[in-house]
């Protein structure tokens, strides 16, 4: 009897991740073709420039993915006790805290702009097509973060099919007007963050009407309830819970964005070429994390709907699938890179210093994903069960106490030109700890269960 639950449950997990890996590759695959578009410019700092402009703008995107974790653990658990009126206020508060952040960030633009650009530095070129990116993809800030809201009750809601064919869409339309802007009317790197632009606003309106059209009847009816509704948006316990939950979730995300900001600028500081590299690399293992991402969140759905159930054999059964195919899709990602990562970066670009520096850079592609995949997996589990004050705490050891001394010690010892590798070891490690100490921490929870 086991066996067979544990075969549907195989199948339930693949049903729910495998539109959700198609879906989640098609995000970093989008920013490869950014960067193979800029990258077959003429000097590199037309992709170094586009590469720190995008790293300002998703770093705020990036910390507010609290509100597709939160939303997916909160319509999870709605989703599994049935409770269809909760489960689209999760969506409507969601959405309304997204936009009320994107219009904040768009009203202080200047200043955020002007802080992050003196923060990154780089040469003068990489500064000016920095800027002219940035301005441009900031007004898409309400759009993006609602789209986190969307995605992320989408997948809590089991809606994984919806979620692939959103983002393929969208992407699609992303790469389509990439072509059109910088190839056919020379935009350059205008032309890449417009077209981010348009589609982000496509894709959050694509994704409204996905959901209206399959909820309409009690979407109108909410509606019609009009002081209910509002009374339960602003209700305190539930705006402590979400707030609280929130927070803690913010706190982790920080961590692991003053990471990737950290490597992105310190890269900047090395040369044109390192920061084009390194733009390469970090869409590579974006293309990683995305992927083992697929996973994470078919587990987050299922652990949810589990733990909104309170099945605790169920959830012990999916976090054992869980293990075996995120393990599984690592060792393939792992392959892809050690067989065709030479053949990708030369796809990406065509400037030779840069080609040649990324080569040296690609074993720690091949390692990443069997270090890292059990961090991911293990985030997943943890948002299912709405603990984030563990992650939090995961993350805060592994920026503090293992990425910024490793840095610090390997850039110390190192030489001069081989400083990058200090950044991709200390990143290696950090992922390394996270993965560690979640499952330390869910071992003990389940000797206690």
């Amino acid at each position: 009897m086991l066996r067979n639950i544990n075969i549907d449950q195989h199948k339930q997990l693949l049903l729910l991740a495998l539109p959700m890996i198609l879906s989640n590759i098609t995000v970093p695959l989008l920013g490869l073709v950014d960067t193979a578009v800029i990258g077959h410019l003429p000097e590199a700092y037309f992709l170094g420039g586009s590469a720190i402009g995008a790293t300002i703008i998703t770093a705020v995107t990036w910390l507010c993915g609290f509100l597709r974790m939160s939303t997916t653990g909160l319509s999870a658990q709605a989703f599994g006790l049935n409770d269809l009126n909760k489960n689209l206020l999760v969506l409507l508060r969601g959405i309304v805290v997204a936009f009320a952040i994107g219009f904040i960030f768009i009203c202080l633009q200047s200043p955020f702009l002007n802080m992050a650009l003196n923060v990154a530095g780089g040469s003068e070129q990489i500064q000016f097509y920095a800027r002219q990116y940035s301005e441009i993809r900031i007004w898409g800030y309400p759009a993006s973060l609602a789209n986190l809201v969307i995605l992320g009750w989408l997948i809590g809601n089991h809606q994984t099919k919806s979620v692939m064919w959103l983002l393929i869409i969208s992407n699609l339309l992303n790469v389509v007007l990439d072509l059109l802007f910088v190839f056919g009317f020379n935009w350059q790197v205008q032309g890449v963050a417009f077209a981010t632009l348009i589609a982000e606003y496509f894709g959050m309106v694509l994704g409204l009407l996905i959901i209206s059209r399959r909820y309409k009847k009690q979407a109108i009816k909410l509606v019609n309830e009009g002081k209910i509704l509002f009374s339960s948006l602003i209700e305190r316990a539930s705006l402590l819970h979400y707030f609280k939950l929130n927070r803690d979730i913010l706190l982790r995300t920080l961590c692991i964005e003053i990471c990737f900001i950290f490597i992105t600028f310190q890269g900047a500081k090395l040369g044109d070429n390192v920061v084009a590299a390194n733009a390469i690399l970090m869409n590579f293992l974006l293309l990683i994390s995305f992927g083992l991402d697929g996973v994470a969140n078919a587990t987050e759905a299922m652990v949810g709907k589990a733990q909104g159930g309170r099945n605790s054999n169920q959830l012990k059964n999916i976090v054992n699938i869980s293990l075996f195919w995120t393990g599984l899709f690592a060792v393939g990602y792992s392959l892809l890179f050690f067989f065709l990562g030479e053949q990708l970066l030369t796809f990406i670009s065509d400037i030779p210093s840069v080609i040649e520096f990324a080569k040296e850079y690609l074993f720690w592609m091949i390692l990443l994903p069997i270090i890292a995949c059990w961090c991911f997996l293990f985030d997943g589990v943890y948002i299912g069960l709405m603990q984030a004050r563990v992650m939090r705490n995961s993350m805060v050891f592994s920026t503090f106490a293992c990425f910024f001394p490793c840095w610090w010690v390997l850039q110390n010892v190192l030489p001069q030109n081989q400083a990058n590798h200090a950044l991709w070891a200390a990143f290696s490690l950090f992922m390394l700890a996270r993965g560690a100490s979640l499952i330390w921490h869910y071992q003990a929870r389940i000797k206690q269960c």
